[in-house]
């Protein structure tokens, strides 16, 4: 069942995919994001999962977009980033995270297509995006003024300053902080919980959560995707790249 960039395993009715690139802290290339659509779109169809957990592997949650491959040019996919995010959107079973360290970018703002995140007491989140000269993705947009509030969403977006995970409790973007080491566990029993329940209830009820928020995500999606493109190349996009590969702090003096 495993991917190459995923360790895919089965728990009773719990589906655990584990983001498993830790030499690379689980950034998401290419290869991630066709192993990652295709594992979310297996998950929907397949009868025997009721609930996914998703975790990250070594040191790491998920370091975000593959800077390097970004800054080299993407290789050839199967699957969009878009084609990631309309597998979440339209994934009707419960999707818990279990966050093990550090998330950035998409390693944060996925937090908000969750059904509940769970936080190691060392993890911590960022979005980096204006630090990148870029702008936000993931619906984020949408779901974190839903989850934190108008001010709170939009100085996180904004400022690229990390949350840790008391912080992103207190905010609304997680349920639980846990020990470190009990991370995975906890938030496996919470995952067995819920799949002794009957699918087609936990269906239902998420479905009409979701409901008065779909077309919305999809829109938002469809503004971030715009917004990613004229900003990709950019000068801002470029020096931000350019300084990183140098390992020196970007200039974004008249930019």
């Amino acid at each position: 069942m495993n991917k190459s960039t995923l360790s895919i395993t089965q728990h009773g009715a719990v589906r655990q995919i584990l983001l498993d690139r830790p030499e690379a802290l689980n950034a998401l290339n290419g290869q991630m994001t066709d192993d990652l659509t295709d594992a979310f779109l297996e998950a929907q169809q397949d009868d025997q999962v009721k609930v996914v957990l998703l975790s990250g592997a070594g040191r790491a949650f998920w370091a975000g977009a593959d800077l390097m491959e970004m800054g080299s040019g993407r290789a050839e996919t199967r699957h969009t980033f878009q084609d990631l995010m309309m597998s979440l959107i339209e994934f009707s079973k419960p999707l818990l995270i279990a966050v093990n360290g550090v998330g950035v970018g998409i390693g944060a703002t996925i937090c908000g297509m969750a059904d509940a995140v769970f936080m190691s007491d060392q993890a911590r989140l960022r979005c980096p995006f204006s630090s990148l000269g870029l702008t936000a993705e993931a619906c984020s947009t949408v779901t974190f003024s839903a989850l934190m509030g108008h001010q709170r969403a939009s100085w996180f977006l904004l400022s690229s300053e990390w949350m840790d995970a008391n912080a992103c409790v207190e905010a609304g973007l997680a349920l639980e902080v846990i020990a470190h080491d009990d991370l995975l566990a906890r938030a496996m029993e919470k995952a067995q919980q819920l799949a002794a329940l009957p699918l087609s209830s936990l269906q239902t009820t998420k479905g009409l959560m979701k409901a008065p928020l779909k077309e919305a995500l999809i829109e938002a999606m469809q503004r971030e995707n715009k917004g990613l493109a004229a900003l990709t190349g950019s000068p801002a996009n470029r020096e931000a790249l350019s300084a990183f590969k140098e390992k020196r702090t970007a200039n974004f003096n008249g930019l």
